[in-house]
């Protein structure tokens, strides 16, 4: 489903005009109800979406909601240290449902300047009595007012920032990042950068699109999106690329949507399929294809001409792919569930077979985390050593079937060295058909919106 822009509400505005601040109180409910499913195990995602399914909130309280919702999951780390400041008990202490509640009232004080503090506050307290905590309603007062008495007086972050001798834990608290990730970065780039990859992340991510050059112009998608009071801005460098500005809504509602005029897919995910520079007549190979954004891409750069095999081991986001090449009038796309790994053992007769393929490969995804909310405290750091092993595989498993002069792709949205670099120069150095051609790694927060962090590396099959 199409995501909701991830701006501020405009029903935030009206909030200031209702001295009970009782406007805009079932969209907050809805974000409360989703930090404590996210807090009991559900995605970000599967919980917003159930719950806005549950209400009828208006496009506006809807985007407040997500808002809320996403960026206090975010800053979960920060909000805690603040509780940690000025409440009685720490924040893992809290009972779970204060504590989100708290987060929720703390994240719109911190984050959101077209909330009045007065209208966080009261939404906030009337949610605590209208939803089983009336009797902690004087503590929700007591804290979120302690917190605008600490702001007025000129305080920023809590104590425990100001306290961190340690580089790491200080950037991982103003951030909210964790502990691991906050060293890694540190380890990895320069003060500067590292603090700008962590505001990057805790900024709602632009919302770009790609214009299906088969059947429309960016032009024309301009024009029909600006008839409608959307703006959509060139994105340097993608010829097909472009970016919504404001409030856009539901996005199947949107000019061109139903005719497949274009597709939603990250600024930064649009440099991979042309790395393949895919030529029409050619049999393609997308060994990891599912939802199909890369897919269609490279249907596209063939002019539907040729063949592109979308293989996933989930048949049910296979037919994902399956609608998303139905909406963008794409034949050439043909689907099938398997294990890419073992690909060439399952089926020989494809040894050989493919001019071109891409492994946009399963990974950590640290560089998608202004995208998915409650990644960064998913993630283990050790399950890396079992992502390197399985992105091993799948080079080792889809080389051979690589035709001798054809070009691979690998590509994650990561920013780990050794899911990255690390391994395909070590893949590269033990195989005397392949030829390392390029690679490059971008970083969220590089430059002004530039999108999500991806690694791809170019390498060709020697003739033998």
């Amino acid at each position: 489903m199409p995501r909701l822009r991830l701006l501020p509400s405009p029903s935030a505005a009206s909030d200031a005009a209702a001295p009970d601040g009782a406007r805009g109180l079932a969209a907050r409910r809805c974000a409360w109800l989703v930090l404590q499913a996210v807090a009991a195990g559900a995605y970000a995602d599967g919980a917003l979406e159930r719950e806005l399914g549950r209400t009828s909130l208006p496009a506006a309280d809807r985007a407040l909601a997500t808002e809320l919702a996403y960026g206090a999951i975010r800053q979960r780390r920060l909000l805690d240290a603040w509780l940690d400041q000025l409440g009685k008990l720490p924040a893992e202490r809290q009972p779970p449902k204060l504590r989100w509640l708290l987060h929720l009232g703390l994240y719109q004080l911190l984050h959101s300047d077209r909330i009045p503090a007065s209208a966080a506050v009261n939404t906030t307290v009337e949610l605590a009595k209208a939803d089983g905590l009336a009797r902690l309603a004087p503590v929700v007062n007591g804290l979120l007012r302690a917190f605008l008495r600490a702001r007025d007086s000129g305080q920023t972050l809590p104590v425990a920032v100001g306290s961190a001798t340690d580089p790491a834990s200080a950037l991982a608290l103003r951030q909210s990042l964790p502990d691991w990730l906050a060293q890694d970065l540190l380890r990895w780039l320069p003060p500067a950068r590292a603090e700008a990859f962590g505001q990057a992340c805790n900024a709602p991510p632009s919302l770009d699109l790609r214009v299906n050059r088969r059947v429309a112009t960016v032009a024309g998608v301009q024009q029909a999106l600006a008839e409608v009071g959307v703006e959509a801005s060139l994105i340097p460098g993608l010829p097909q690329g472009l970016t919504l500005g404001g409030r856009s809504g539901d996005l199947r509602q949107l000019p061109g949507y139903d005719a497949g005029h274009w597709c939603v897919q990250d600024r930064t995910a649009q440099r991979i399929a042309p790395l393949l520079d895919p030529q029409p007549g050619e049999q393609i190979l997308d060994a990891c294809a599912a939802p199909g954004g890369k897919s269609t891409h490279l249907a596209e750069l063939i002019d539907d001409q040729g063949t592109v095999l979308a293989l996933d081991r989930a048949e049910a986001r296979l037919r994902r792919v399956e609608r998303n090449a139905e909406r963008l009038g794409l034949n050439s796309i043909r689907t099938t569930c398997g294990d890419a790994a073992t690909l060439a053992t399952q089926h020989p007769e494809l040894l050989g077979q493919f001019d071109r393929i891409l492994v946009d490969a399963p990974c950590s995804g640290l560089g998608t985390l202004a995208r998915h909310a409650d990644a960064r405290w998913r993630i283990d750091p050790a399950a890396i050593d079992a992502l390197v092993l399985l992105q091993r595989q799948l080079l080792e498993g889809l080389w051979p079937l690589l035709k001798p002069g054809g070009r691979l792709v690998y590509a994650t949205c990561t920013v780990h060295p050794r899911e990255n670099v690390e391994l395909v120069e070590a893949f590269s150095a033990e195989r005397h058909d392949a030829l390392l051609v390029q690679q490059w790694q971008s970083w969220p927060g590089e430059l002004e919106g530039a999108g999500d962090g991806f690694f791809a590396a170019v390498l060709d099959r020697r003739p033998a």
